[in-house]
């Protein structure tokens, strides 16, 4: 029996491979540091109102996310027309590569970056393109301005990089957009915008005045606090957005995680303090592990041994394997003390 035919280009698509949950374990409790997670619950007054979205949950959500996206554009100084908002800010990056790739295009991204890029980048059928991070773990800017052609049409900054932790700075920025053609999209993803503390960096609240071809990407999966709810934004020219607007299957974002992004912008004050924290607690592992500098809420340890992951694993605590190395996802001080006496206990 003949079975029904699908695109064989998707036989070449990598499964997206995301942090496996923790197993029960009798008289251990297991940390699950390998997700960049917010290890906090929703404010009570986020909770609140996700409560009162849940009782009309019979009638659609608002498709375009007037309110949210007006008090996002308040928020960015931008206008509501140069907002998107969608299933976080990993359904705007498959969105930018569908306005932007088609077949024989190219979709050029850093590598090792978000897992993601080259998924997306295949599912149209365009030709992903990783460039390799510098000797320092870092986004290689002028490698990937190198790597561009006639046939790109996309390129992903990941800032800070996702597992590496690590920034690029404005002269490094202003240089490659300086050779990069300016109908050619750069997405400067800034999912990790909150944890950066970086003096010297580009941010694309400022970046998208000065170029016509930046769209800036943001979440409210990480400092928020709502990956489960599922909202993240773009912000940009306005054709790109309204392009971006065209491609979102509607009414994707749902009313509860509207309103619950709406009462977190309200309550930035409250969530600073969190953030804090993990700032703290991140600058913590990285002097007791001796690593490099990382402005996300995890930490890089490069060339980590192979059987490291395994050993946390048998301590209590799930990090994320990578075969460059291993990302641990930083948090609150109970968890950074479960880990580090895990390290300790698994060299």
């Amino acid at each position: 029996m003949d079975t029904p035919r699908l695109r064989s280009a998707l036989d070449q698509v990598p499964a997206y491979v995301a942090g496996k949950p923790p197993a029960p374990r009798d008289g251990v409790t297991v940390y699950k540091v390998s997700s960049n997670e917010n290890p906090h619950p929703p404010l009570p007054s986020v909770v609140e109102v996700i409560r009162e979205a849940a009782e009309g949950v019979n009638r659609y959500p608002d498709m375009g996310a007037l309110e949210i996206r007006e008090a996002l554009a308040a928020h960015l100084g931008v206008a509501v027309e140069q907002v998107a908002v969608g299933t976080g800010s990993s359904a705007l990056c498959q969105q930018l590569v569908e306005i932007a790739a088609q077949p024989g295009d190219e979709v050029i991204f850093p590598w090792r970056s978000f897992e993601a890029y080259p998924i997306f980048a295949q599912v149209v059928g365009a030709t992903g393109v990783p460039v390799a991070l510098d000797r320092n773990h870092r986004v290689d800017l002028p490698a990937m301005a190198a790597a561009v052609t006639t046939r790109t049409k996309l390129i992903f900054v990941c800032n800070p990089n996702n597992p590496t932790g690590t920034t690029i700075t404005n002269d490094e920025f202003a240089a490659f957009m300086d050779a990069v053609p300016t109908d050619v999209i750069v997405a400067l993803d800034e999912a990790y915008f909150e944890y950066n503390r970086a003096a010297d960096t580009p941010v694309a609240t400022d970046v998208i005045t000065r170029y016509p071809n930046v769209v800036g990407l943001r979440t409210f999966s990480k400092a928020y606090g709502l990956a489960g709810a599922r909202i993240g934004y773009a912000f940009g020219p306005e054709r790109i957005i309204a392009a971006l607007n065209k491609v979102a299957i509607p009414f994707s974002v749902s009313s509860m995680a509207q309103v619950a992004a709406l009462a977190s912008l309200e309550a930035t004050a409250e969530l600073e303090a969190r953030i804090d924290d993990t700032t703290s607690q991140r600058e913590r592992v990285v002097a007791k592990l001796g690593l490099g500098e990382s402005q996300a809420n995890f930490v890089w340890i490069p060339d980590a041994p192979a059987e490291l992951p395994e050993r946390l694993a048998e301590e209590g605590v799930l990090v994320r394997a990578f075969p460059e190395g291993v990302r641990v996802t930083v948090t609150n001080a109970a968890e950074t003390d479960a880990f580090l006496e895990a390290w300790d206990r698994a060299q």
